[in-house]
């Protein structure tokens, strides 16, 4: 399937080229992105050509906008306060740039639905990361290796805690998350439009805060969490997504079923290997052997050199568990 345009027009020219090359390298809009600086650019190229989505200057006339022929216009607005206009949608232009582009993916998914598309990509490899112990530093561990894989590769982290702290460690103020794509997938309407309507980025990461409430993860079942893994695997563009996951007992199988390969950090003391392995003999009596092949133990250093939690992300990556998990990579296949 050929890609989809987008239009972008504004009169500060290194605007539109900014926002494009941004979201050509998220690879977050199914779409071929092209920046004009004229109007006149802009209505000849749309004479040849089928404009699927126009983000504009909210400075130009709806009849301007009109002639142009766009299927679905976003307006691009230069104050906080955004002037209603009945005709489009508008979003704040001086905003960072993945939360300029969920604005506008949220008023684009719908058309995404409407047409049945699905990004065109391989299925993306899904490594998972859970222990049955508590305390073993699994969410610091998920972390730092995004990251560190983010560099490199396209990478989307999805944390399965039901009190993950979160947004006190990235001081973000959510408004969507996991809480929104459990609801999508329940409802048949989950679509990459949706998922990119609620992805953040840190760095180099994209991730989806966790659930808002506990009661988010709880009363979803494992089956469907898994589902829902499976569909973003071959429905983004992500070659590799770290799925951190919380302390979901043994409903914690049927997800890492659809993992590719499974990181279980564990402690040394009696009570924790007890845990695994009582995790262990669960996993072979259900028929979840195949889990098992997977499962690879890790034992954590702890990070000794830092405890506050501003910048907690970035100082990760220098920690003794930062090294550790550098190491751990370069011996992967």
């Amino acid at each position: 399937m050929t890609k989809r345009i987008m239009a972008i027009y504004d009169a500060d020219s290194g605007f539109g080229e900014r926002f494009a090359e941004f979201v050509n390298f998220k690879e977050r809009f199914p779409v071929s992105i092209v920046s004009f600086s004229s109007l006149e650019e802009l209505r000849s190229y749309s004479c040849d050509h089928d404009i699927k989505l126009m983000l504009i200057s909210s400075k130009v006339s709806n009849e301007e906008i009109g002639q142009i022929g766009a299927d679905k216009v976003v307006l691009l607005a230069e104050e906080k306060i955004i002037p209603a206009n009945e005709s489009y949608p508008s979003v704040y232009k001086y905003q960072a740039a993945d939360h300029l582009i969920r604005e506008i993916m949220e008023q684009y998914c719908a058309d995404l639905e409407e047409a049945g598309y699905t990004a065109l990509s391989e299925r993306g490899r899904v490594v998972g990361v859970y222990s049955p112990v508590n305390r073993c530093l699994k969410t610091s561990f998920s972390l730092a290796m995004a990251q560190l894989l983010s560099r490199d590769l396209k990478v989307l982290y999805l944390n399965m805690e039901d009190c993950s702290g979160f947004a006190g460690l990235t001081g973000e103020e959510y408004k969507r998350g996991m809480s929104d794509l459990f609801y999508y997938y329940r409802q048949g309407s989950f679509s990459f439009g949706r998922l990119g309507s609620v992805i953040y980025t840190w760095g180099d990461l994209d991730y989806v805060p966790p659930v808002q409430y506990p009661e988010d993860l709880a009363f979803i079942s494992s089956q469907e969490i898994a589902g829902l893994i499976k569909q973003i695997s071959k429905e983004s563009t992500y070659g590799t997504i770290i799925l951190d996951l919380g302390q979901m007992g043994k409903r914690a199988a049927d997800v890492l079923e659809v993992c590719d390969g499974i990181y279980m950090p564990v402690k040394d003391d009696c009570v924790s290997a007890a845990k695994v392995e009582e995790f262990e003999a669960y996993l072979a009596a259900s028929g979840h052997n195949a889990v098992m092949s997977r499962i690879q133990k890790i034992n954590l250093p702890y990070h000794c050199t830092f405890g506050r939690k501003d910048n907690y992300l970035d100082q990760l990556l220098w920690s003794e568990l930062g090294d550790y998990t550098r190491q751990l990579l370069r011996k992967q296949p």
